[in-house]
């Protein structure tokens, strides 16, 4: 099973726009992930029904962040992009008629749920203005010392 990726790719994105003085193309945004613009558009239009961006059109357009970068959480994005599923594994068969996979299947299905609303809870409490003060972080460190940054 492959990797549900669309939080991190959004949230990149997100990141990326947040530190651009200059609105940011599809194409642009494409480049960053090694997608397609399209792919892009598909997924910003629905953050822009939410507030999250807006676009212009045009020579100069492009996307923006329109929204408080204090104020939208990992969970609000999470949920923005569809509340992927958290985790690839699952069990043999979800409806056993032999009792021992019941109680494996009782088991994990309990782990699975804690682990999952302890992830979703842990994304309300980050912020887009948390993952842009780690990304200044790790700039300056990056670059402390060099002339040209």
């Amino acid at each position: 099973m492959n990797r549900d990726s669309r939080l991190s790719s959004v949230l990149h994105v997100l990141l990326h726009m947040a530190h651009s003085d200059q609105p940011l193309t599809s194409g642009q945004l494409a480049s960053y992930l090694s997608t397609n613009p399209v792919l892009v558009r598909r997924v910003l239009a629905n953050l822009r029904e939410l507030g999250y961006v807006s676009a212009s059109k045009g020579h100069g357009g492009g996307w923006v962040i329109s929204c408080d970068l204090n104020e939208v959480t990992l969970h609000d994005i999470y949920t923005a992009v569809g509340a992927p599923t958290v985790f690839a594994m699952g069990n043999r068969v979800e409806h056993p008629e032999c009792l021992v996979e019941q109680a494996v299947n009782s088991a994990l299905n309990e782990a699975f749920l804690e682990a999952e609303a302890l992830l979703v809870a842990r994304l309300s409490t980050i912020s887009l203005a948390d993952l842009s003060t780690d990304f200044n972080r790790r700039y300056i460190v990056q670059h402390k010392g060099h002339a040209h940054v």
